[in-house]
């Protein structure tokens, strides 16, 4: 596994800055900006269903229905229904809610594990919030029986697709299609070419075209790879999955069982120029975002490396045109002395497996109606040789050798000024959600993500288990074992209150309204021309808010320039230019002019380097005056009278006192750890030292009379030889450095 894989994507920071970069934000922090709530915390330790209602108002937990709105949950007493009230204080044997959806505008439809007896029934959901006991029936091939098994399913109208383990030991494991008027369906049972070892992550109901005949359900979950490489072990491969809706089995083969149902391995690597790669193979949490046309919504879903020695999590995006365009390519096929899995070359009948019968693209009504070849290679091939690959053929957001890992994403289209932008809501194992947002890079063709946030959502730190984004509310519902935390897309007035700061902070939530940094709404008079900012390049003027700072260098020795921008990922450009009237230009780095970490060294100063010089924060196309310098070169005589002239004006005893050669050559010392020799190699030599006359000095400089300061000078002398009784006096505090 190369360094060279990764190491241009891991690079985040979690320091607090705001110059289009991170803010790493504590729960207390959002607690108190009312960003973030969290009004219910477990004692115990339940095992939360998904939150799948958007925009819906109750969620399941631990056998309980909570009803949700804008502002708090509250807890609506459903009794819970056990099987064997011996083990109802035991934890396993709770009611675990596996799967909740909206059944109709007045009733829910949940399954839970029921003390491991699967059972589901109907919730009315009304002014009161009631479980119809008449309603309970088997759960089986719905909800697992352990509540430690994973479980995926969609309410496609009336029909429940669920992904689920069918026994209690969680050995056979099914695609089941329940409820409605179609007969029950499963995939083949006990062969590991269909499902092995699975774990379901999420469902999906997704057209193919206007006619509804064509519409399927795509599964998406890990399993143990049977085309793993040998010797290696177990090998586990992320899968997407895909059945026709209305599929009603075969006739004479495969009689009750899926015959449409195939699956491709979901790729998503970070290439290499050596030709390998770094694979992402751990799927935990898939995401549909919803586009204009129904039929391609875009999917983003949260990987992290198998591997037990490099640590990495992953968000790749995939289009719908991919993943069709992998399910219409070659079949896998295993053949060879060493059955190998090579691509299928014979061939494939007609109706091609995994064709939805409907008039679209044949004459077959049924799946009962298909040939007894089709049949046969459907059940001998359901795996495909191409595997999907996401857009752009590497993730679009990855961390590598962090603290965490990621668990749960969400993703919001937002309408900005200049287009629409997704900004990616993804949860972490510590508890955290990473608030990113895709920007332009270069052009809306070329895409790139930016962290803008870190946010701490839970008082005690655990993983992020479910997460649901209402668009419609502006919030973000988070829940983890123990807690539900509710919190707000967006925190606007954090950015500042420049108009600058309030662009550069890169959140396409908010804009500048000619007063504050406020939420972004379209379709409103309230942002001047200009004041909704577009997210590509911009540049503000150079200089600084805080005006011109004059610094001193003396000629002959280093002066050292000194820029901090509030971004620690932000690139420092200073220019420079000699009067105000010229032109500014770039400042060229060579051996006299070093670029530090805190800014630029320039050594031997020269009186031509005399000017105003720049320090602009470039990042993300962004680009910032931080700085804005005015450089006076003095001659070294000048600043030796200067520093003894004012030693000699200064009568008071705390007065702050400015000794330029002492300073400077600390400051050139090429050894730091010295710097105590150097300072007494300075003090003896000033000690025996005869004292000289000093140069003549400018008319600019307010110098006392020889006579003065020599008779000053001559008592000081007198001063010190003198032998008294008196205390001893305090240690001499450090000579100021400071800029006149």
């Amino acid at each position: 596994m190369a360094a060279c894989e990764v190491a241009p994507f891991g690079l985040f920071h979690s320091a607090l800055f705001s110059f289009g970069g991170l803010f790493s934000v504590t729960f207390q922090e959002l607690l108190g900006d009312n960003s973030v709530r969290q009004p219910f915390s477990t004692l115990k330790t339940f095992k939360m269903c998904g939150l799948k209602l958007p925009e819906f108002s109750a969620i399941m937990l631990a056998g309980e229905l909570w009803e949700l709105n804008c502002t708090h949950l509250k807890v609506v007493k459903v009794e819970q229904h056990l099987k064997g009230s011996a083990f109802a204080f035991q934890a396993e044997c709770m009611n675990f809610v596996k799967i909740l959806h909206l059944y109709n505008r007045t009733h829910l439809y949940a399954c839970g594990t029921g003390a491991f007896h699967p059972i589901c029934g109907f919730v009315e959901v009304g002014q009161r919030v009631e479980l119809d006991f008449k309603s309970l029936e088997d759960g089986k091939g719905k909800s697992p029986y352990d509540p430690n098994h994973t479980a995926a399913s969609v309410l496609a109208g009336e029909e429940l697709y669920s992904g689920v383990a069918t026994d209690l030991m969680g050995r056979d494991f099914t695609i089941f299609r329940s409820l409605g008027l179609r007969p029950s369906v499963r995939t083949e049972q006990h062969d590991s070419r269909w499902l092995n070892e699975p774990e379901f992550i999420d469902v999906f109901w997704i057209p193919e075209s206007e006619n509804p005949d064509d519409d399927k359900i795509f599964f998406f979950f890990r399993e143990t790879a049977v085309e793993g490489s040998q010797g290696l072990g177990k090998q586990s491969f992320a899968r997407i999955g895909q059945i026709c809706r209305n599929d009603m089995g075969g006739q004479r083969s495969l009689v009750n069982k899926w015959t449409t149902f195939l699956k491709a391995r979901l790729v998503c690597t970070v290439p290499c120029t050596d030709g390998s790669d770094t694979h992402f193979d751990h799927l935990h949490d898939v995401f549909l975002l919803p586009t204009r046309d129904k039929r391609n919504p875009l999917l983003y879903a949260v990987f992290t490396t198998s591997s037990t020695v490099f640590k990495g999590s992953a968000v790749c995006v995939y289009h719908m045109n991919d993943i069709r365009r992998a399910f219409l390519g070659p079949f896998a096929h295993k053949e060879g002395p060493n059955y190998q899995w090579v691509s299928y070359q014979g061939r494939v009948p007609y109706p091609r497996p995994g064709t939805c019968p409907s008039k679209t693209f044949g004459t077959f009504s049924s799946t009962k109606d298909y040939p007894d070849d089709v049949i046969q290679f459907a059940r001998n091939h359901p795996l495909m040789y191409n595997p999907v690959l996401p857009h752009g053929q590497r993730p679009v957001f990855l961390q590598t050798n962090m603290d965490h890992i990621f668990t749960r994403i969400a993703v919001d289209r937002v309408a900005a000024a200049d287009g629409h932008y997704d900004v990616l809501f993804i949860g972490t194992d510590i508890g955290t959600v990473l608030k990113v947002v895709t920007v332009p890079n270069d052009s809306w063709q070329n895409m790139k993500e930016l962290l803008l946030e870190e946010l701490q959502v839970f008082k005690d730190p655990s993983p992020i288990t479910s997460m649901q984004i209402s668009s419609k509310r502006q919030q973000l519902y988070l829940g983890s074992r123990t807690s539900i935390s509710q919190l707000s897309l967006h925190r606007c007035g954090m950015y500042g209150k420049a108009c600058a700061e309030c662009c550069l902070a890169r959140d396409p939530y908010c804009a500048w309204d000619g007063t504050t940094c406020t939420r972004y709404l379209q379709n409103t008079k309230r942002y001047g021309q200009g004041s909704a900012y577009r997210l590509g390049p911009v540049t503000f003027g150079g200089q600084s808010s805080s005006g011109i700072q004059k610094i001193y260098g003396v000629e002959g020795s280093s002066t050292f320039l000194e820029c901090l921008p509030k971004s620690l990922q932000a690139k420092i450009v200073w220019t420079y230019q000699k009067t105000r009237s010229d032109p500014q230009k770039e400042v060229l780095l060579d051996s006299r002019v070093i670029r530090m970490e805190r800014g630029i060294l320039l050594r031997s100063v020269q009186r031509k380097d005399a000017g105003f010089y720049y320090c602009h924060a470039t990042e993300h196309g962004f680009t910032q005056g931080v700085l804005h310098l005015q450089l006076e070169v003095i001659h070294a005589q000048q600043a030796d009278s200067l520093s003894l002239s004012r030693e000699e004006e200064s009568t008071q005893p705390f007065h702050r006192k400015l000794w330029y050669q002492d300073f400077l050559q600390l400051v050139d010392h090429p050894n730091l750890s010295t710097m105590d020799q150097v300072c007494e190699q300075l003090w003896s030599r000033k000690s025996h030292q005869p004292k000289k006359k000093p140069p003549p000095l400018s008319p600019l400089f307010n110098i006392k009379s020889k006579s003065q300061k020599w008779k000053h000078l001559e008592e000081k002398q007198k001063g010190r030889s003198r032998r008294t009784h008196e205390m001893p006096r305090a240690e001499r505090a450090p000579r100021s450095t400071d800029i006149w």
